[in-house]
């Protein structure tokens, strides 16, 4: 019997219908705190967000996870016993223990091996990694990678002046959503190629700490050291990727779509730039849906295949990028 090959047979996102406009936001941290000086405009202008979605007060990481999946499920008539292994790859967790990937299973009817596989916002290159390792030696045949990010939690509603603001400001782009990916054994590639990197010395560029003394334990702010964050992006090599690309006998103008992690409109364009990914291939979520932690990629991915603009036999990238730093390159056959 020949070693089987991985593809992605389907994708699905859930965004919250409740959303929150930068408009908005800016008027509630005014009200919040009185004595800030915020100058209108001044997120949209950094990060290029418009509009963020907002899970509802009782939702959990799982719950958003299992809607997406679920959505998944149901569209492509794939029954809860089929799953043989899940991953749960969001940054938000409904617990330190157990693995958020148990609630979701628990939500899903599923009854298989689950593990969460956490890397910041890089975490579902990574589950696609695994999957395919389960899925080419034969120990899955189904894999099901669920996101649930309720990113929005952690943006700060009181903060003691301009300088903390400034540190804690890149908070205000997150934004909330459900994504799930379905992955199984095939007879034709459907992973042709990957390229992953990590830049560990700038680990303290973007940061969710956990603050307080022992037995008080909380998460504390979202700490954004910009200029070091830049210069540790700015230093991946973009021959790396062009010569993953090249290995598979590919350019970026051969993609049909690209996906690539966004933080922030401006960012994002330096990013394409440094590695030479034409604008016009780019999925932009960032303006109108926020920064979606690590569902943005899959959301990006659902969007294109949804509006037609990826088609099946169509060739997809997906760049990651996270905190760490960290990225990735995974090269698809739709």
């Amino acid at each position: 019997m020949s070693t089987p090959y991985t593809r992605i047979s389907a994708v699905a996102a859930h965004l919250p219908e409740r959303t929150l406009t930068t408009t908005q936001l800016e008027q509630r941290i005014a009200e919040d705190n009185p004595g800030l000086q915020v100058p209108h405009g001044v997120i949209e202008r950094f990060s290029g967000v418009r509009r963020r979605h907002l899970a509802a007060p009782t939702d959990r990481p799982s719950d958003l996870a299992a809607t997406a999946a679920r959505k998944l499920l149901d569209r492509t008539g794939t029954e809860p016993d089929k799953i043989e292994l899940l991953l749960y790859a969001g940054v938000s967790v409904d617990a330190v223990e157990p693995a958020t990937a148990h609630p979701v299973a628990a939500k899903l009817g599923l009854a298989c091996p689950v593990l969460d596989l956490r890397n910041a916002c890089n975490g579902v290159c990574d589950a696609i990694d695994v999957a395919d390792a389960y899925i080419t030696t034969g120990r899955a045949g189904t894999v099901l990678i669920a996101v649930g990010e309720t990113s929005t939690t952690i943006m700060p509603r009181v903060v003691a002046d301009q300088r903390e603001f400034t540190k804690v400001a890149v908070a205000y782009t997150l934004s909330d959503a459900g994504a799930a990916l379905l992955l199984e054994a095939a007879d034709e590639p459907g992973l042709l190629a990957r390229h992953t990197a990590a830049h560990s010395s700038a680990w303290q560029a973007a940061v969710v700490p956990i603050t307080g003394e022992p037995g008080e334990r909380r998460i504390g702010r979202f700490t954004l050291r910009a200029v070091q964050l830049a210069e540790a992006f700015a230093s991946l090599d973009p021959g790396r990727f062009t010569e993953t690309l090249s290995d598979a006998g590919l350019a970026w103008d051969d993609f049909a779509a690209i996906c690539v992690h966004q933080a922030a409109l401006d960012g994002l364009w330096l990013i394409c730039d440094n590695l030479g990914i034409p604008h016009d291939k780019v999925v932009v979520t960032i303006a109108e849906h926020g920064n979606l932690a690590a569902a943005t990629l899959p959301v990006q991915l659902a969007q294109a295949t949804t509006s037609g603009r990826v088609r099946r036999g169509d060739l997809v990238a997906l760049v990651g990028l996270a905190s760490g730093i960290s990225a990735s390159l995974m090269v698809l056959r739709w």
